[in-house]
């Protein structure tokens, strides 16, 4: 019952994806003229404990998909303001543990010093949740400005109509978000997947740091609604456009305005909406090949 119907080129992924996939037999019930079963063999996206280790002190553990960790480890770092540039990484590496996978950082004595007087900072209030008005600004932090290009409709469309061509995990278990990066005309250059749609954007995050950065005339395409989350990902990493396959939220429209981030969801082909738009960026008349 695999729902693996890719192209060669997702055949191909298919076959380096090993770790993020498992087989399992499941069974089959159909129907309704007389119900039977079968029993086939599935396949499965794995999702793992990883645990982020930042000069030897554990600071979060995230259900992930085991693949790319890497530039999730990264792209986590800066999305959430632990480092402010990828070079204040010093090293990086994946270990097995007894009941997970942890990933080790080496980061600048500052940073470290920062996140743990954060640590400290939240200290003790497990009972009562987000509390008091300190604890509001730290769930809302400020966001990042940026600058908005200026896309063409159809460079949208394009890019929406690629998209499950390079998502070979999701075609292969139908459970995976996909995070691409886009140039200005709407050709793919980059993706990563995870069953999280956070943990998809922070990988691409970090896949895109490690190549020195988003280009000013880029856009993230993700395959999840547009979150509060998800645009404050996007602009802590430079990324002036984001195009979600879903909605997005309330929040998500007045973080992309104080932002100046383009902000278009309900990507679907022929449609999408355009949820925010700065002036300084109006929507090209077409975008060539």
């Amino acid at each position: 019952m695999s729902r693996r119907r890719g192209t060669s080129r997702q055949d191909a992924a298919y076959a380096t994806k090993g770790a993020a996939l498992a087989r399992r037999p499941v069974e089959v019930r159909r129907g309704p003229s007389g119900w039977y079963a079968d029993e086939v063999e599935d396949v499965l996206a794995r999702e793992v404990p990883v645990a982020l280790v930042y000069n030897g002190i554990s600071h979060a553990v995230m259900m992930a998909t085991p693949e790319d960790l890497e530039d999730f480890a990264l792209g986590f770092s800066l999305s959430e303001g632990i480092l402010a540039h990828p070079h204040e990484c010093y090293d990086l590496e994946v270990r097995e543990e007894a009941r997970g996978l942890a990933v080790h950082l080496t980061v600048a004595s500052r940073r470290l010093a920062e996140l743990k007087a954060r640590r400290r900072s939240l200290a003790g209030r497990t009972g009562c949740g987000l509390c008091g008005t300190e604890a509001l600004e730290q769930a809302i932090r400020p966001i990042a400005r940026v600058r908005a290009p200026a896309l063409a409709d159809v460079a949208i469309q394009r890019a929406l109509a690629a998209l499950a061509d390079h998502q070979a995990l999701q075609a292969a278990t139908g459970a995976t978000h996909g995070a691409a990066w886009c140039d200005g005309v709407g050709r793919i250059r980059l993706v990563r997947e995870d069953v999280g749609r956070h943990n998809a954007l922070d990988k691409l995050i970090g896949a895109l740091a490690r190549e020195g950065g988003p280009s000013e005339s880029g856009f993230a395409l993700v395959s999840s609604r547009a979150s509060y989350e998800m645009v404050h990902k996007s602009a802590s990493a430079g990324i002036g456009a984001l195009v979600a396959v879903s909605a997005a939220t309330a929040l998500a429209v007045e973080q992309a305005r104080e932002a100046g981030l383009l902000l278009v969801g309900f990507a679907r082909p022929g449609r999408h909406l355009i949820y925010h738009r700065p002036d300084a960026a109006p929507l090209a008349a077409q975008a060539h090949a």
